[in-house]
């Protein structure tokens, strides 16, 4: 996958950008913020997209741009949209990235590496039986 335009990505907050630790806020996933940052500089809008309403949706956003990443929304698909009844609550985005993806999270190297077709700017680690090929 090699994406020349810029994309609108979703992203999770517990178990992507940060270990799952609900309610509270888990330690970051290794990579997860410098490879949002590459993102963000390579152009693409990114929507945290998260469980979390409240006081605790509110510790996330506040702990992510602590950590750089300012999102162009959260919880919607532009920073102007209103929530109401009448509006489904599915977001568009071009992309989704989740832990609970199909297989599991691959990791940011991975990420990075299937959004650019680059080599990812960390190393990704090999998994099981390939791993002894390194």
């Amino acid at each position: 996958m090699n994406f020349d335009q810029h994309l609108i990505i979703a992203v999770d907050f517990d178990g992507t950008i940060v270990e799952d630790a609900y309610p509270s806020i888990g330690k970051p996933m290794l990579f997860a913020f410098e490879t949002l940052k590459k993102l963000q500089e390579d152009g693409h809008r990114l929507i945290l997209w998260t469980y979390r309403y409240g006081k605790r949706l509110d510790e996330a956003v506040k702990f992510c741009e602590e950590n750089g990443i300012h999102f162009y929304a959260v919880n919607k698909s532009f920073a102007e949209e209103e929530f109401n009844n009448e509006v489904s609550r599915k977001i568009h985005a071009d992309l989704f990235i989740d832990d609970r993806n199909i297989g599991g999270f691959p990791g940011w190297g991975e990420v990075y590496q299937l959004l650019t077709n680059e080599t990812p700017p960390i190393p990704i680690k090999k998994k099981g039986f390939f791993s002894f090929f390194k």
